[in-house]
C-alpha cells in the first residue's frame, strides 16, 4: 500500500472519535463463534448506572482492553462483554434526592411511580459511563451489552432464588442484622466498614437484688459505649474464670431506671480486661450479645426502632430519638446515683460503606443464603488451583474469608431492584415462593401479596458471568463463551463479587465462572494518598483524556503497575505519556519521510539479507527479544510492565539510537545501504506499533494506516512473534560496547565544558584485537553520534596523550585531548572557583552535621537531606579536583 503522510503534530481529539467509529463500522469488536477454537472471554465488572468514569474504572478497563486487544490480534475468538448494574442503594439515593427537592419522599410518592421515575432516570443517565468507556477506547462487543434488570437477567435472578429456596439454601428467618438508617435498609456484614472514633465509656452501677427483688447490698458496675441500649438489657455477663464475680453468677441485679430484674450469667465471650470485666447483655442490639442470648435463652427486647426512635419498651424514653435518649438517660442515671464515671474511649464502630452512616444492629425477619454448602466447592476450586488468583497472596485472603463465611442476608428494604418472589396470603398466612406470581393462594384461594423487599444487588451481579450469556436458557453464547477466561477487578470487591460469582457459577453450571482472577490495587494520588472528595485530590480521567488524549491516559494508568499493587496517578504521569506519544509520532514521521512512494508491507524476510550493519543486527535482535518479553509479561498479566518495556525500547533504543544511526546511511550515497536502513526502520516501527496497540490503540492505528501495511486495521493485524533467526547476542554485546563508548565521550565533553557544536579528536586504546576490529567497523557511529573530528585507534601500550580527559571501559581506554578544544587557562580558573565554592558548601554541611543538637532535634527527613547534600558535595569536590589535575598536566 502506498505510504501516507502524517500531520506535523499529533492531535488526539481529531483522530480518536473517527478511528473508534471506523472500528465499530468494521465490526471488529464483535465476538465470533468459531467451533473448535477456544475463546478468550472477559465480562466487564458492571459499573453502576449512577456512576461516571473514575480512575479505578480507567485502570480496570485499560487492563481488560489491553488483554482483549492482545488476544484478538493473536487470532483467538475474543469477547469483551459490557454492561451495567442497577445499583439498588445508589440509585435509590439519587431518586430520593430528586424527590426531596420536590418536597416529598418515596413513601408519599408511591412504589409504582417511584419505579417509573427510576426507569426514566436509568434511560437518561444509565449509559453515561459506558459512553465514557468508549472514549477510553474500550473494544467491547456492544451488540451484547447487558443490564442486571434486563428481562433475561431478571428471569435468571428469579430462577436462582427459587432453586436455592427449593434446595433449602435460601431461607427466611429472624436474626440480628445490620440496619443502615441512611439507606433505610439492611446491609450484609461485608458492606459494613469499621472505623475508629473518639467516644466515651460510661460506668453504670447495677444494684444486686435482694430476695424480694429489690435493690440490696452490693452492686455490679458495667462499662458501656452505648448507654441507651441498657433499656433493653436482659442480663449482666462475666467471664466464668473471673474470681471477682463468681459468687454473683446466678443472682439477679436491678436494671437502673426501669427496675427490671436481670440475671448475672457467666460466658466465655466476655473479656475480663474490658472495663470492669462485667458487661451488660442486650440481645436485640449487639451481635455478640445476640449470640450470648441464644446460648443462655435470654429474651430480646427491642428498644430502638428502624427509624432510630426509642420503642415503647424504652419506657419513659419511648418516642425519643436515639441520641436524645442517650443524653437524657445519662442525666437521669447521674441524678439517680447510678453513674459512676465517664471516661474518654476510642473504639471501632460499624458504618455503611455506601453512605458512612452509623450502623444499628437490629433483630429483623429477613431472607438469607445458607453459605456453607455453596462455599465448600468454591473454596476447593481455588485451593486446588482450578481457579487461579493473581497475585498469589490474594488467594490466601479469599480462602481465609471463605473458611469463616457467614450466611448472607440478601433482602433489602428498597423498591428499585429484583423483588423477592415470595407471596403471602392475607387469609391463611401461607407463604409461596414461585417463578410466576400466583393469582391466588394455592392453599385457601385467598388474595396474595408479594414480599415488598428486593434482593441485594450483589445477588444479581453474582450471576453475571452466565446470566449475561443467556442462562437459564441453553444458548449458543453460553455454550461457547462460558466459562470466561479471566476476571479483572479490584481488591475491594473480592468478597462482595468475586466469591459470590464463584459460588453461584459452580453451583448452577457445575463449572468455574473464570479460569483466572486478576486483582489490581487502588489508584492513589501522586503522594500515595487515597483519592477522595474531602481531600480534593481526585482526578477525573475524562479531564485527562480531554487534555492529553485517551492513549496517554491509558498509558499513564497502566505503566509500571504490578498485579495487586496500588499505583499512583497524576497529571505529570499523563504529560509524560503524552510526550511519549509525541516521540513515537515524530519518529514515525521521520521514517515515513524517508520512504519511497510505493513500498511493500515489511516482513522479517526483507531484513535478513546480507548487507546488514551491526546496528541493524542489534535493533532486529532487540526487537525480537522485546516481542518475547512482552508476550511473556502479558501471559503473566503484567500489563503495566509490558507497557514500560515497550516505552523504554521505543524511546531509548529505537528512537535515540537506531534512528540516529540510520541517518548516516539515509543521508549518504549508498543506495543499497539506504534501502536496508529503510527496511529495518519500517519493520521495527511496525513491530513496535503492534506491541503497543493494546495499550495505546488510537495513535498506533493512525500511524499504522500511514505505513506500508496489509489489512484494514492494526487491531486485527497478527500479533508479533519472536524470530530466533533475528536474535544475535554477539551483535547486542558489540553494540552495547559502542553505545557505552559514545556515552563516555559525551560525558567527557559535558564534564570538561566542551562547546556543543565543536568536534573533538578522540584517542581509543584497546587491549584485544577483536575490539580493534569492532572500532574499525563502527567508526562512522562515533563520528556521527559523539561529534568526533579525528579518531585514532591504537593498542593500549601506546603513549597516553597529554592534557586529556579519560574514561576507562572494559577492554578500552578513551582519551579526549583538550589542548585546542577548550581554553585551558580559562576552564582551569572556572574549575578552581567551582572547587572553592563546593569545598565551602561541604564544610558548612559537615559543620551542621557535627552539631549534636542539630542531629538529635531536627526532623529525621531534614537530617537525611543534609547527609545527602554532604555526599553530593564530597563527590563534586573529588570530580573537580580530577578535572583540574587533567588540565594542569604538563
Amino acid at each position: 500500500m502506498a505510504r501516507q503522510s502524517l500531520p506535523t503534530v499529533y492531535d488526539p481529539a481529531a483522530v480518536e472519535g473517527p478511528i473508534y467509529d471506523r472500528w465499530l463500522e468494521g465490526g471488529y469488536f464483535r465476538a465470533p463463534i468459531r467451533p473448535g477454537e477456544k475463546p478468550f472471554t472477559i465480562v466487564i465488572p458492571p459499573p453502576n448506572i449512577t456512576g461516571a468514569l473514575h480512575v479505578g474504572h480507567a485502570l480496570d478497563n485499560a487492563i481488560i482492553d489491553a488483554l482483549i486487544r492482545w488476544q484478538r490480534m493473536t487470532g483467538r475468538p475474543t469477547l469483551y462483554l459490557p454492561g451495567t448494574d442497577h445499583a439498588s442503594i445508589a440509585t435509590h439515593a439519587k431518586i430520593e434526592e430528586t424527590l426531596a427537592e420536590r418536597g416529598t419522599n418515596r413513601f408519599e410518592y408511591g412504589r409504582q411511580r417511584f419505579l417509573e421515575l427510576a426507569w426514566a432516570w436509568r434511560e437518561e443517565y444509565g449509559g453515561t459511563i459506558l459512553k465514557q468507556l468508549r472514549r477510553l477506547g474500550c473494544s467491547c462487543d456492544w451488540s451484547r451489552e447487558r443490564f442486571t434488570m434486563d428481562e433475561g437477567l431478571s428471569r435468571a435472578v428469579i430462577e436462582v432464588f427459587c432453586r436455592l429456596y427449593e434446595e433449602g439454601i435460601i431461607y427466611r428467618g429472624n436474626y440480628m442484622v445490620n440496619w443502615c438508617p441512611g439507606c433505610h435498609s439492611v446491609i450484609s456484614d461485608i458492606e459494613v466498614e469499621h472505623e475508629e472514633v473518639d467516644s466515651s465509656l460510661w460506668h453504670i452501677a447495677y444494684p444486686v437484688a435482694d430476695e424480694d427483688g429489690q435493690p440490696g447490698q452490693g452492686e455490679v458496675v458495667v462499662a458501656t459505649t452505648r448507654p441507651e441500649t441498657m433499656l433493653g438489657d436482659t442480663a449482666i455477663a462475666v467471664h466464668p474464670d473471673d474470681e471477682r464475680y463468681r459468687s454473683l453468677v446466678g443472682k439477679n441485679c436491678v436494671l437502673p431506671i426501669l427496675g427490671r430484674l436481670i440475671p448475672v450469667i457467666a460466658d466465655s465471650a466476655v473479656d475480663p480486661d474490658f472495663g470492669t470485666g462485667a458487661v451488660k447483655v442486650t440481645p436485640a442490639h449487639d451481635p455478640t450479645d445476640y449470640e450470648m442470648g441464644l446460648r443462655h435463652d435470654l429474651p430480646s427486647i427491642d428498644v430502638i426502632g428502624p427509624d432510630l426512635k426509642m420503642t415503647a419498651a424504652a419506657g419513659p424514653y419511648s418516642g425519643m430519638a436515639r441520641d436524645a435518649c442517650r443524653t437524657k438517660l445519662v442525666q437521669d442515671l447521674e441524678g439517680s446515683g447510678y453513674l459512676r464515671s465517664i471516661q474518654p474511649y476510642r473504639h471501632a464502630v460499624g458504618t455503611c460503606h455506601r453512605c458512612d452512616t452509623l450502623i444499628e444492629p437490629l433483630i429483623s425477619t429477613q431472607w438469607f443464603v445458607r453459605m456453607q454448602p455453596l462455599a465448600t466447592p468454591a473454596t476447593a476450586a481455588v485451593r486446588r488451583g482450578h481457579i487461579r488468583v493473581v497475585p498469589e497472596h490474594f488467594r490466601k485472603i479469599y480462602l481465609n474469608w471463605m473458611d469463616n463465611i457467614h450466611d448472607w442476608c440478601i433482602s433489602r428494604q428498597l423498591w428499585w431492584g429484583h423483588r423477592i418472589p415470595a407471596y403471602y396470603c392475607a387469609a391463611c398466612g401461607r407463604m409461596t415462593v414461585a417463578r410466576e406470581a400466583p393469582a391466588e393462594c394455592p392453599k385457601c384461594g385467598g388474595p396474595v401479596e408479594q414480599d415488598p423487599d428486593v434482593l441485594d444487588t450483589w445477588f444479581s451481579s453474582g450471576l453475571w458471568p452466565f446470566s449475561t450469556l443467556g442462562w437459564p436458557d441453553d444458548t449458543e453464547d453460553l455454550r461457547y463463551f462460558y466459562p470466561t477466561t479471566v476476571l479483572s477487578t479490584g481488591t475491594d470487591i473480592i468478597f462482595f463479587w468475586v466469591a459470590r460469582m464463584i459460588t453461584l457459577g459452580l453451583h448452577f453450571l457445575g463449572e468455574r465462572p473464570f479460569e483466572d482472577v486478576l486483582i489490581h490495587g487502588m489508584v492513589r494520588d501522586e503522594k500515595g494518598l487515597k483519592m477522595s472528595k474531602s481531600l480534593g485530590n481526585g482526578i477525573d480521567p475524562l479531564d485527562v483524556v480531554d487534555k492529553y488524549g485517551a492513549d496517554a491516559t491509558r498509558y499513564a494508568t497502566l505503566a509500571g503497575v504490578a498485579p495487586g499493587a496500588d499505583t499512583r496517578f497524576s497529571y505529570e504521569r499523563a504529560e509524560a505519556a503524552r510526550n511519549f506519544a509525541n516521540k513515537l509520532w515524530n519518529a514515525s514521521r521521520f521514517v515515513l519521510m524517508n520512504l519511497p512512494e510505493e513500498m511493500a508491507a515489511p516482513s522479517p524476510g526483507q531484513v535478513t539479507h546480507a548487507g546488514l550493519e551491526l546496528a541493524d543486527r542489534w535493533i532486529l535482535s532487540r526487537t525480537s527479544r522485546l516481542v518475547r518479553e512482552v508476550q511473556s509479561l502479558l501471559e503473566g498479566y503484567e500489563v503495566g510492565e509490558a507497557a514500560r518495556r515497550i516505552y523504554d525500547f521505543t524511546w531509548n533504543e529505537f528512537c535515540d539510537w537506531y534512528i540516529e544511526i540510520a541517518k548516516i546511511r539515509l543521508y549518504g550515497d549508498d543506495v543499497g545501504g539506504q534501502a536496508t536502513a529503510r527496511a529495518v526502520l519500517v519493520f521495527c516501527l511496525e513491530q513496535i506499533l503492534r506491541l503497543l496497540h493494546p495499550v495505546m490503540p488510537f495513535i498506533t492505528e493512525e500511524i499504522w494506516q500511514a505505513l506500508p501495511h496489509e489489512g484494514p486495521s492494526i487491531m486485527i493485524a497478527p500479533w508479533p512473534a519472536p524470530n530466533a533467526e533475528l536474535e544475535d547476542p554477539a551483535a547486542e554485546q558489540a553494540m552495547a560496547t559502542i553505545m557505552e563508548l559514545v556515552r563516555s565521550i559525551r560525558n567527557i565533553r559535558a564534564e570538561m565544558n566542551v562547546p556543543l557544536g565543536k568536534r573533538a579528536d578522540v584517542v581509543i586504546q584497546y587491549t584485544e584485537e577483536p575490539m580493534r576490529q569492532l572500532l574499525d567497523s563502527s567508526s562512522s557511529y562515533l563520528f556521527s553520534l559523539a561529534s568526533v573530528a579525528h579518531l585514532e585507534i591504537a593498542a593500549a601500550s601506546s603513549l597516553k596523550p597529554a592534557q586529556s580527559a579519560a574514561a576507562i571501559l572494559p577492554g578500552l581506554e578513551v582519551y579526549l585531548p583538550l589542548r585546542g578544544l577548550i581554553d585551558l587557562e580559562k576552564e582551569a580558573a572556572r574549575l578552581r572557583k567551582a572547587l572553592e565554592d563546593t569545598q565551602s558548601d561541604l564544610a558548612r554541611t559537615r559543620e551542621r552535621l557535627s552539631n549534636p543538637n542539630f542531629v538529635s532535634r531536627a526532623p529525621e527527613e531534614v537530617v537525611a537531606k543534609e547527609r545527602d547534600r554532604e555526599a553530593t558535595f564530597a563527590d563534586s569536590v573529588t570530580r573537580l579536583k580530577e578535572r583540574l589535575r587533567i588540565l594542569e598536566q604538563n
